[in-house]
């Protein structure tokens, strides 16, 4: 059998099984992502995510003739075995990993480029935590949102961090405490590839000393209900901001089930990006037989 060196990490309790690969040597199949993230059967995780070289991959190569920089690339897994495009909470466990490990040059530890599915990620380390610049936003279509808990389906807007998202607005925290996310929601339409879909509600004031306030729960595309999503997270606040409409502020705060997470919207030379910031743990390392 083979043997797997691994650290586990997490973020507000988004939680991750990571390994170095550096030369792209180990190739997991489906099934043994799933045994990873098993949480009865193996270690258990939301996702599993390789620390490659950017070169070894064609992704990755793709990514270095855009940043140069950008050595290191998150090749990410959901739980049940199938690529994802993006993480926020993954990529700042991925950053703290990858400083933890001596993997980067200590000049590279304040602002780290690192490669993804979805383009290039900029992680700055502070003193609490990581900031990452998710990029770009987009709207995208509106469907409708049916979960057990919920008496009427609600409408649900479409945002792409990256990869793909669908906010829905509840009328009060007893309505997002009552919903039932063991199956997943039912969209309409269907979207082809899935999608992550946040339910949210507001605080009362939501808008407290230039900070909106919100509280959500997520179900993940390929893992099921997850005490957080960092680019929820941030789908959440824009969709929130975007229905406020011009009054509305560029700082959030989101509260999951996991821990509190900050959003901030900024202008770019290429137009708006909205970044994410929280904590970043390793909360223990192993080794474990791959069936």
């Amino acid at each position: 059998m083979t043997t797997l060196a691994f650290a586990k990490g997490h973020g507000t309790g988004n939680d991750f099984v990571v390994f170095t690969d550096a030369e792209g040597e180990v190739d997991l199949s489906p099934e043994q992502m799933r045994f990873l993230c098993d949480r009865r059967f193996g270690i258990g995780a939301d996702g599993v995510i390789r620390a490659v070289r950017s070169a070894e991959l064609p992704e990755g190569r793709a990514i270095l003739a855009e940043e140069p920089e950008a050595e290191w690339f998150m090749d990410y897994w959901n739980a049940d075995g199938t690529p994802a495009e993006m993480c926020g909470n993954g990529i700042r466990v991925y950053a703290h990993y990858l400083i933890a490990e001596g993997l980067v040059a200590p000049e590279r530890r304040d602002t780290l480029p690192i490669g993804t599915r979805s383009g290039v990620r900029d992680v700055l380390a502070g003193v609490s935590g990581y900031t990452v610049d998710l990029g770009r936003w987009r709207l995208t279509e509106e469907r409708l949102v049916a979960a057990h808990g919920l008496d009427v389906a609600r409408p649900g807007l479409g945002i792409d961090l990256g990869n793909p998202h669908l906010v829905a607005a509840l009328a009060h925290q007893g309505e997002l405490d009552a919903l039932d996310l063991s199956s997943p929601p039912a969209l309409d339409p269907a979207p082809a590839d899935g999608a992550n879909v946040e339910f949210v509600v507001t605080e009362e004031p939501l808008v407290k000393d230039g900070v909106a306030r919100i509280r959500m729960r997520v179900h993940e595309r390929g893992v099921g209900e997850t005490l957080s999503c960092g680019t929820g997270t941030a789908a959440a606040a824009l969709a929130f901001r975007h229905w406020g409409g011009a009054d509305m502020p560029n700082h959030w705060r989101v509260d999951t089930a996991g821990g509190r997470l900050a959003v901030r919207m900024f202008p770019t030379e290429e137009g708006e990006h909205v970044s994410l910031s929280g904590p970043a743990e390793i909360v223990y390392r192993g080794v474990i037989e791959l069936p």
